[in-house]
C-alpha cells in the first residue's frame, strides 16, 4: 500500500500539496495493482459522507466511522448519527455498494477536556485544530484496532474546513500508528457543489452549525430550537420505525459486528 509520506517525500522544499492529486495518483496505482484497500473514513455528518462516500466506494471498501463527541446537545448528536445511518442505506441501496458503520459512544467529557482553555477561540482557530486531532487519533486508533488499510477524513469536503490543516494532522497522526492516512480534498473537482445536489437528491438534514457549543452560542444558534427539533425527529423515526423495518446495513460497534437492527 502507498504510504503518503513516501509519496511528500519526493516534493520539492515548500512546494505547496495539492492532496486532491495525491488521492488520485494513490488511486490509479490501486486500480493498476487492482488493489482495493479497506478505508475506515471518519464524517461528521450525512452531508459531508455524501460525495465521500461516491467517490471512494468504486475503487475502495468503506466504513463510515462516527466518533463526534464535540456534537452538543445529545439529541443533537443522535439526530446527526441516525442521517447518517438512513443516508448510508440509500446509497447502498441505490449503488449496490456495501458501505458499513461504526458509531462511536458519545462522551462529550472527553471532548471538553480536550479543548479546555480554548473554549473563546473562533471558528476555525486552535480549537478546532485541536477537535480534528482529537477526532482523527480516535479514527486511526479503531483503523488499527480492527485492521482497515487506511483513516480518512470527509471533513475536507466543507469549504470551511482548512483542507491542508487537516491533512497535515492525518499525516502527522499516522506516524503513531500501524495504520497510514489518505490524504484528501474532496470538495475539489465540484465534490462539494455535488454534496449539495446529493443532499437534495437523497433529502439529507443539513445542519446549521458545525456542532460545538462553544461555536453554536457565537453565531447565535438557538439550541433550545436545535434540540427540540432534534427530539421531535427522533420520536418521528422511532414511531416508524415501529410501523417499517428500520435502517438496514452492516454495522460495526466498538469493534464487534452486530446484526443488522
Amino acid at each position: 500500500m502507498i504510504n503518503v509520506e513516501d509519496v511528500l517525500s519526493k516534493a520539492k522544499p515548500n512546494q505547496k500539496i495539492n492532496y486532491d492529486k495525491l488521492m488520485q495518483e494513490m488511486r490509479k496505482d490501486w486500480l493498476k495493482k487492482e488493489i482495493r484497500p479497506r478505508i475506515l473514513m471518519h464524517v461528521c455528518c450525512a452531508p459531508c459522507s455524501t460525495y465521500s462516500l461516491e467517490y471512494l466506494a468504486d475503487f475502495a471498501d468503506i466504513t463510515v466511522y462516527f466518533a463526534n463527541s464535540n456534537i452538543h446537545p445529545k439529541t443533537e448528536y443522535q439526530r446527526r448519527a441516525l442521517v447518517t445511518q438512513e443516508f448510508i442505506k440509500a446509497f447502498n441501496e441505490k449503488t449496490g455498494h456495501d458501505v458499513a458503520y461504526i458509531e462511536e459512544l458519545y462522551q462529550p467529557n472527553n471532548y471538553i477536556k480536550k479543548v479546555r482553555g480554548l473554549e473563546d477561540e473562533p471558528e476555525g482557530g486552535a480549537r478546532c485544530r485541536v477537535c480534528f486531532d482529537y477526532r482523527l487519533d480516535l479514527t486511526a486508533c479503531k483503523a488499527v484496532e480492527l485492521d482497515f488499510d487506511y483513516f480518512a477524513s470527509a471533513l475536507t469536503i466543507s469549504p470551511h474546513k482548512n483542507a491542508s490543516l487537516i491533512n497535515q494532522i492525518g499525516i502527522d497522526i499516522q506516524k503513531c500508528y500501524r495504520t497510514k492516512y489518505l490524504p484528501s480534498d474532496f470538495k475539489k473537482n465540484n465534490g462539494y457543489r455535488r454534496s449539495v445536489q446529493m443532499c437534495q437528491e437523497y433529502d439529507i438534514y443539513r445542519q446549521c452549525y458545525c456542532g460545538c457549543v462553544y461555536a453554536a452560542r457565537s453565531q447565535g444558534v438557538d439550541l433550545k430550537q436545535v434540540k427540540m427539533n432534534a427530539k421531535a425527529y427522533l420520536d418521528s423515526q422511532q414511531s416508524l420505525e415501529e410501523s417499517e423495518s428500520s435502517v438496514t446495513i452492516p454495522f460495526i460497534y466498538q469493534g464487534k459486528e452486530l446484526k443488522n437492527k
